[in-house]
């Protein structure tokens, strides 16, 4: 019997795919699930953005495009940035792709190797952890701290540098935590990793948009020092509810750009061409439905900590972004992956426990609030009751 190579053997994945797959199963079987797990708009795509793909379609856009996407979008791209943040990109390093994972994919495999170290936000995104480890690379977790609102401390992070580092992997707003790093972190950060030029940045910024209280957003974009070794990834799945079109674009530099082509090239070809279109139109087109939905998760968010603060042996810091909250369960006696299972199969809740987000997620849960206002408060309910009548194992 052929055996799979043995890098197969340290890939990981994303275990709130398996969670969605089991919510789904019980539903099935007739069970009200209430899902506060996946981590994607409960929205519709804005039917202007669909439409351009159907368009796209009737049109007759049926044939491969470049393999780093349609020079349109990518132009699109490029202005969005100027016009959010201010800073100049040429659409020639753009890249549209199928999702943000390609990029990280690419990105980790272009470094990773036995040998050298990739730092990653711990909790953070799985996903870099199983790619690190899949390359042979040495996966080193910088603490996403509760006490730091879960965003990165520079001082900590720097402290990780060695020369062996290769690529450091920067998410703000992050997933799993809803942190994010304040202005004043990031420079120092940035400033720090100037005795470092041998190691690259890849920056997650897919939740940009997604910022509350009064904040904005800081794209790494916007330091010129690091722009030759900086990986942007972004793209549509979270800003316009488009997660199942798997879109998503990054931005890279010019000695890095044709690596990332060829990759394209030798896995997926191109984005099919009527998503390319769609996402086009999102960018050109009105803003007004990703503006409400960003105001809808805010009313959430005030009353998805306001609730997990009220449940016995639970605290939750105040998100800051993104659509999660990642409540400290340790007063509760329960260890985190027994009580999302158990959340599941006894209240009917979905949720993810916290160290499948990485060695640091002991201690926590993963609450996604893309749900309704109706729905939160049942979900919340029903945990407040569960954790009143089962006491921990053991």
């Amino acid at each position: 019997m052929p055996h799979a190579v043995p890098a197969f053997s340290r890939i990981g994945e994303e275990n709130a795919f398996a969670v969605l797959a089991k919510a789904a199963e019980l539903q099935r079987q007739g069970r009200d699930i209430i899902n506060l797990g996946i981590g994607q708009p409960d929205f519709k795509t804005p039917p202007h953005i669909v439409e351009a793909a159907i368009k796209a379609l009737r049109d007759g856009e049926h044939g491969y495009t470049a393999a780093t996407g349609i020079l349109p979008l990518r132009e699109a791209v490029a202005v969005d940035l100027a016009r959010r943040f201010g800073v100049e990109v040429s659409p020639e390093l753009v890249m549209v792709v199928p999702g943000g994972k390609v990029t990280m994919y690419m990105a980790i495999l272009m470094f990773g190797e036995p040998g050298v170290d990739i730092l990653y936000p711990d909790p953070g995104f799985p996903i870099y952890r199983s790619m690190i480890e899949f390359t042979g690379a040495r996966p080193v977790p910088i603490p996403m701290r509760e006490e730091n609102g879960f965003a990165f401390s520079a001082e900590e992070t720097l402290a990780l540098m060695t020369p062996q580092t290769r690529l450091v992997i920067l998410n703000s707003p992050a997933n799993p935590t809803g942190g994010v790093t304040p202005h004043a972190e990031i420079d120092r950060l940035v400033a720090g990793l100037a005795r470092w030029p041998e190691a690259a940045i890849l920056s997650d910024e897919i939740y940009g948009q997604m910022i509350y209280d009064g904040l904005s957003h800081r794209t790494l974009l916007a330091y010129p020092e690091i722009r030759d070794r900086l990986i942007l990834l972004d793209g549509w799945s979270k800003t316009y509810a488009m997660t199942g079109w798997r879109l998503g674009y990054s931005v890279w530099p010019k000695t890095l750009y044709e690596a990332a082509r060829k990759l394209a090239v030798n896995s997926y070809s191109c984005v099919n061409a009527p998503t390319q279109f769609a996402g086009l139109a999102a960018l050109t087109g009105p803003q007004d439905a990703a503006r409400a939905m960003v105001a809808e998760f805010d009313a959430r968010r005030g009353l998805v900590v306001e609730g997990l603060n009220r449940l016995p042996g639970v605290s939750s810091v105040t998100p800051k972004g993104a659509f999660y909250a990642f409540p400290n369960i340790a007063a509760t006696g329960w260890k985190a992956k027994p009580l999302a299972a158990a959340l599941l199969d006894d209240a009917g809740v979905a949720t993810i426990g916290g160290p499948d987000f990485g060695v640091h997620g002991e201690g926590y849960i993963r609450i996604s609030y893309a749900n309704s206002r109706e729905n939160i408060a049942k979900a919340l309910g029903r945990i407040d009751a569960f954790l009143r009548r089962r006491p921990p194992p053991g």
